[in-house]
């Protein structure tokens, strides 16, 4: 008789894709227009389940995802076999950012889990929006999935498991904010 594979909980996942969230650097973001996809790895530091990172207002994946109203990402751990591959599966969409609170963390996130960032600023230069987006000709974007999976073959081969995104409430929040 073959064992049952092992399940896990809505929370046991969630705190394993916390981990693996907080974990790593970059994100891939990928974009289609046209029949075409495109893919473009990021730097990311997240608030909840939404990601922030900077890019040229003029690049591909934000010139796409922002026309389409629709961009997949992924972030996984660099594994050496096929039994330590997890990762995490997301759609949704791109959105920029205006001044306000939501910035004001996604940035203070940004210079603790990036503080060489702060070597590109000159003395009496400004650590916000204003001065990254005048520094690198970049600006602040979030991706906000609405479908997010979490995979993991240590739990066993091809684990792959759908999260319900428990923060809506804290998204409203902040888009209030």
């Amino acid at each position: 008789m073959k064992a049952e594979p092992p399940t896990r909980s809505q929370e046991e996942l969630r705190k394993l894709a916390e981990e693996l969230i907080m974990a790593q650097n970059t994100m891939t973001l990928s974009t289609a227009v046209h029949d075409v996809a495109w893919a473009a790895p990021v730097y990311y530091v997240h608030l909840g389940y939404q990601f922030y990172f900077f890019s040229d207002p003029v690049s591909r994946h934000i010139q796409e995802g922002l026309a389409s109203q629709k961009a997949a990402a992924a972030i996984f751990h660099p594994s050496a076999t096929w039994k330590e591959i997890r990762g995490i599966q997301m759609s949704g969409r791109i959105h920029p950012l205006s001044p306000g609170l939501e910035s004001v963390r996604a940035i203070r996130n940004y210079l603790k889990k990036f503080p060489f960032t702060m070597e590109f600023f000159g003395a009496g230069e400004k650590l916000d929006l204003e001065g990254f987006s005048k520094r690198f000709r970049v600006r602040l974007y979030r991706f906000r999935p609405d479908l997010f999976f979490y995979m993991d073959n240590r739990i066993r081969f091809s684990f792959r498991e759908r999260l319900e995104l428990p923060w809506r409430s804290s998204i409203q929040d902040l888009d209030r904010a």
